[in-house]
């Protein structure tokens, strides 16, 4: 939906990420397809794990409308057991050895530096972290390349962090979220990184209880005082869940309620399962901003 430039052709705004291929305005919010490729996504139940359905499905959100293509190969559902460097590549690269062809914005959902690595030398735009850049050496090592990144706030680990979500009151929660996240973005800067290749992504459901995801929504746009876009993952998560009482494959309507408010909030790049719904009600949302 919003407008991607070349390096060369960029116009001046108060919002965009540099990555390693593309300037990318964030003029307009931006639709960031997700193509799980692991055979335990909570989502899809790894219905893409085979290169070529992955490959496909990434063309199918493309043409629905997605703007940016996150490629992931291990799940970070809670509970999920991680898997080693060799295996994650094993389930990527042949996907991104195709998807880097087409010209359009890539970004790897990994924590692994030598996965990062081996992708940014493929040519993949940006590097979506869990881990906020805090493995070792990763700051280092990304300085030295042009992507853009994310950096999530996460409380614990994948495989553990439902078991013990943060422990606090909602509001203690949003603090938490909001300090991590300037410190983060500020050891980047400090370490030489430009402000405009980070994007910052609050975590929803990363460690967090019912309460405290839904408290980062209301104060969504608090978090825009740290001066970042904001990156919004909501869709088919839990919380909706939870809520509505709704199975996984059921909670197309809560995640576009969802995506409208945190659009209204002021996020710049929404991380969605659904795109062709989700252009839609970015449609209905950006008409009514414009009249």
């Amino acid at each position: 939906m919003g407008e991607i430039n070349k390096l060369s052709g960029l116009r001046p705004l108060d919002f965009f990420w540099t990555t390693s291929r593309f300037n990318i305005s964030l003029q307009t919010p931006l639709l960031m397809g997700i193509v799980n490729v692991t055979p335990d996504s909570f989502s899809d139940q790894g219905k893409y794990l085979n290169s070529e359905l992955a490959i496909g499905h990434a063309a199918k959100l493309l043409k629905e409308g997605a703007d940016i293509l996150d490629i992931g190969g291990e799940s970070s559902r809670p509970g999920a057991n991680p898997i080693d460097a060799h295996e994650e590549w094993q389930r990527i690269g042949p996907v991104l050895n195709e998807l880097v062809r087409w010209g359009v914005p890539l970004s790897l959902d990994s924590y692994r530096l030598e996965t990062q690595l081996r992708a940014l030398d493929k040519g993949v735009d940006i590097i979506n972290d869990i881990w906020a850049l805090q493995q070792s050496g990763a700051v280092e090592s990304l300085l030295k390349y042009r992507c853009g990144v994310c950096l999530m706030h996460m409380n614990g680990e994948p495989l553990t962090m439902q078991r013990s979500p943060f422990k606090g009151t909602a509001s203690e929660g949003f603090a938490h979220v909001k300090q991590f996240l300037a410190q983060r973005a500020n050891s980047l800067r400090d370490a030489g990184f430009a402000k405009e290749r980070i994007v910052l992504d609050p975590g929803i459901g990363f460690g967090k209880t019912v309460p405290q995801n839904l408290f980062l929504l209301k104060n969504q746009a608090e978090l825009m005082e740290l001066g970042y876009p904001m990156l919004i993952g909501w869709s088919r998560k839990s919380t909706l869940g939870e809520l509505t009482k709704c199975s996984v494959q059921e909670r197309l309507t809560p995640s576009i309620a969802a995506l409208v408010m945190a659009l209204d909030r002021g996020a710049n790049i929404i991380r969605v399962h659904d795109v062709k719904e989700s252009v839609q009600a970015l449609k209905v949302w950006s008409a009514v901003q414009g009249s």
